[in-house]
């Protein structure tokens, strides 16, 4: 043993000790360097945030909707004539209506009428002689009004349908989906046809036949998040603690539906926004002088040939809607549940 640890010593002498240098190390400067990002925990609505706006459609989508909101509510306020104002001008003493007038602005280029020299028209004037400007941002306010009211209403009806449906199950819930069937399987423009018979043409008669359908995908989506959850841990253990069906049904599971819900409202906007355009088109939504989006369509399609610049900015509005809204339903359905490559 002492011959090893001899020869063991004198290797060590002979061995010696690299003690590095300045010289040994290069300092990097001007070049892109590989660091590790670490993401602080965040909230669950935050990281919603942060995944929308990450994504450039969803934000084109948010600013084509703002500025059509923002050009309904400030346009028929800072136009100087009423949406249903029938124009007159005046020349040598005398007054004239503004009829099918090309746009225009004031002291610019020629005009054939003098009537109206200084007048300004952006969109130009209907057939009787009405602002299509004023007119259409009127028209997009009283769209997106009809909207809005139809899916909240809708909203409610279709969570608690849904909801209810999916947490009772057995007879009461085939009793309910029988139900959702046979609405379902009605046509909407039967249902537009016997709403006809007992109200007036108008909002209301487009509000009610908008209630009446689009509740049933709210329900559907509510149902199946019900389906899902109600035999979790979480639902058990509060059924266990004593709590009851409402409480169940309206405090554990609802927030949890969320997500979904306002996924599937921001897809049954632009739908009810053009079912509320197809019915006026048709005639039985929104009378004259009233307007909205779709009647506005059904007026310059009948001047299509004649005056084909009627029809281009409802059109616009009502194309721009659609595509804004899916945009953003595109967006929030990826943001609220982000694949892994998202993460």
């Amino acid at each position: 043993m002492s011959k090893i640890a001899n020869e063991t010593a004198v290797s060590a002498e002979n061995t010696a000790v690299y003690v590095p240098t300045d010289e040994d190390f290069e300092f990097l400067e001007n070049r892109d360097i590989a660091i590790d990002r670490n993401f602080a925990a965040q909230g669950y609505w935050k990281g919603v945030f942060t995944r929308f706006f990450r994504k450039k459609r969803s934000v084109i989508g948010l600013v084509i909707v703002l500025i059509i909101i923002a050009f309904a509510v400030v346009a028929p306020i800072a136009s100087p004539y009423e949406n249903t104002q029938i124009i007159k001008g005046e020349y040598e003493g005398k007054r004239k209506v503004a009829k099918s007038l090309p746009p225009r602005i004031a002291g610019v280029g020629e005009v054939h009428d003098d009537a109206f020299e200084e007048y300004t028209f952006l969109f130009g004037t209907d057939s009787v002689g009405r602002d299509l400007f004023t007119r259409t941002a009127h028209g997009a306010r009283v769209s997106l009004l009809i909207a809005l009211i139809t899916i909240i209403i809708d909203m409610i009806i279709g969570m608690s349908y849904g909801l209810i449906s999916g947490y009772f199950g057995g007879i009461t819930d085939a009793t309910m989906q029988r139900i959702v069937e046979i609405v379902y399987s009605i046509p909407r423009l039967v249902i537009v046809s016997v709403l006809a018979v007992f109200m007036p043409k108008g909002i209301w008669l487009v509000i009610v036949a908008l209630l009446l359908t689009e509740w049933i995908g709210m329900s559907k989506i509510a149902r199946a998040e019900m389906l899902q959850m109600k035999d979790q841990e979480s639902i058990l253990a509060s059924r266990t603690l004593g709590a009851g069906s409402r409480w169940i049904i309206f405090k554990d599971v609802l927030p949890n539906t969320i997500g979904p819900i306002i996924t599937q409202i921001m897809f049954s906007v632009p739908t009810a926004i053009f079912t509320e355009a197809f019915l006026s088109f048709v005639g039985v939504g929104i009378i004259v002088p009233q307007c909205s989006v779709g009647s506005l369509i059904e007026d310059g399609f009948n001047n299509i040939t004649t005056l084909p610049y009627q029809i281009i900015p409802p059109i616009l509005i009502l194309a721009l809607l659609m595509l804004g809204f899916n945009f953003i339903g595109d967006g929030l359905r990826e943001a609220l549940s982000p694949s892994i490559e998202d993460m």
